[in-house]
């Protein structure tokens, strides 16, 4: 394969980004399109920036690329949530029993700009803003642009065209419209929108709250988190239903009733965010949805990668981690393969599907957990448990969290397949009050897990791999 082959890349996001550099590294020819304008020059997040949670499989890929230096010190260590009940008081919930495994709260804009740098750097990249992608013909390998500025409209040819445009991909969409081939697709959206909020820092730029935390006001039918940033502030964000319950989106229309929601829900928190009404009122609400498609190429001419192909809801914190695993396992592929886009795209569907479907799955698992679980008294008593059993046994025992979060080697559909044994194991033996926590800690590792082994085996004779 000629190293001069002209790779274009829909969207400049998180996602683009990191592939122009990684392929940029490999020697291509890259040209990388972007609606939006330039990130570094203009502020255009606002209101819209549901902080990263950058965990061990970002910084995977993040390492790859050989820019961990420049993207670390934008990094706060979040060690585990801190819930806050109705009352106002607080409590820890760790992530992990072992030391040193912690997330990180980073600014989406911040690291898009660094990888935009990076790229940059290569005299083999080009990249275009102000450029909407308004369809892909896949026949030709054509990209169609309309720019903002100039209003002109664009055709760009390509030897390989990637669509990482997002959950609302214009080569996605291309691949349904166009009817070239038989192509699944599904769009799945919780009935819960999110609005951003800010905590600002206090009078000497410090954090008004624990910043070493992701911070939890869990109420059931909505919730609301905070997450620390390095100037001091917190993003906050609000998780509620569109029309569901006593508060919703659509009955939250004046001030007067957004205080009374904020006052009998969430009073602790209402006293942190002083510009509660510009805010509220004036920052869109987002969806929250799940995609889902198949294949994700055509022929060896196109490919989507990242939420192009698969994105999730925010709640496991692993949309931006995935998308990047997505280029770790693209580049070992193309390693493979290299000479054969075809057989490059087919291996690396196959290697990575089932395991961008299980992160989408967790996901919603997590929501329902955020919002209804993590106050549960069973529930408090597992994470407790989880916590001793990895402490105790750091090489042995992993909780599903840790697994999804902390541990890159096992993949997404392996996780979700043992870490829901394992949880189902926990919760069983703790209702059915089975588990003497005076017991020697290895007693009670030998009881879950044989526990988790009968689960998974009875999953095995029902067919639920």
């Amino acid at each position: 394969m000629s190293k001069k082959e002209h790779i274009l890349i829909i969207g400049a996001g998180l996602c683009g980004s990191m592939l122009a550099l990684r392929m940029a590294q490999r020697g291509y020819k890259v040209s990388l399109y972007e609606g939006r304008p330039d990130l570094r020059t203009t502020n255009i997040s606002a209101g819209r920036s549901i902080n990263l949670a950058l965990s061990d499989r970002g910084l995977r890929a993040i390492n790859m690329v050989g820019i961990t230096d420049k993207v670390l010190p934008y990094c706060i260590p979040m060690y585990g949530r801190l819930m806050h009940d109705i009352q106002g008081n607080t409590f820890v919930s760790n992530y992990s029993g072992r030391e040193g495994e912690y997330i990180n709260s980073m600014s989406r804009g911040t690291l898009n700009a660094l990888l935009l740098t990076e790229a940059e750097k290569h005299v083999n990249v080009n990249i275009h803003f102000n450029k909407k992608c308004t369809g892909v013909d896949i026949e030709k390998n054509v990209a169609k642009f309309k720019c903002y500025t100039s209003k002109e409209k664009l055709e760009i040819s390509a030897d390989v065209i990637f669509g990482a445009d997002g959950a609302g991909s214009a080569l996605r969409k291309s691949y349904y419209l166009e009817k070239k081939f038989l192509f699944s697709h599904s769009q799945n959206f919780l009935t819960h929108g999110y609005k951003e909020l800010e905590i600002p820092a206090d009078n000497n730029g410090k954090h008004r709250i624990s910043k070493d935390h992701l911070h939890i006001w869990p109420r059931g039918q909505y919730m609301l988190i905070a997450l620390p940033n390095l100037d001091g502030s917190f993003t906050v964000t609000l998780f509620l239903s569109y029309e569901e319950g006593e508060y919703n989106f659509n009955n939250l229309t004046t001030i007067e009733k957004v205080t009374e929601f904020f006052e009998s829900q969430f009073p602790d928190a209402l006293a942190l965010i002083p510009d509660l009404k510009n805010e509220f009122f004036n920052n869109p609400t987002g969806a929250l949805g799940t995609v889902k498609c198949y294949p994700w190429y055509y022929e060896g001419k196109t490919m989507l990668i990242g939420d192009a192909a698969h994105a999730i809801v925010p709640f496991y914190g692993q949309g931006m981690n995935a998308s990047f695993e997505d280029i770790i396992v693209f580049d070992e592929v193309l390693e493979q393969h290299e000479g054969d886009w075809k057989a490059t795209f087919k291996a690396y569907q196959e290697a990575r599907k089932k395991d961008t479907d299980a992160i989408a799955d967790l996901a919603i698992d997590n929501y329902y957990e955020m919002r209804d679980h993590v106050a549960n008294p069973f529930f408090k008593e597992k994470r407790k448990l989880e916590m001793e059993l990895e402490k105790a046994f750091p090489d042995t025992y992993f909780s599903k969290y840790s697994m999804v979060t902390f541990n890159e080697d096992i993949n997404y559909a392996k996780a979700m397949k043992i870490g829901r044994a394992q949880d189902k194991a926990l919760l069983n033996l703790i209702a059915d009050k089975e588990i003497d926590t005076s017991r020697d800690i290895k007693t009670i590792l030998d009881q879950v897990q044989k526990e988790t082994n009968d689960i998974l085996e009875e999953d095995k004779i029902a067919g639920l791999k």
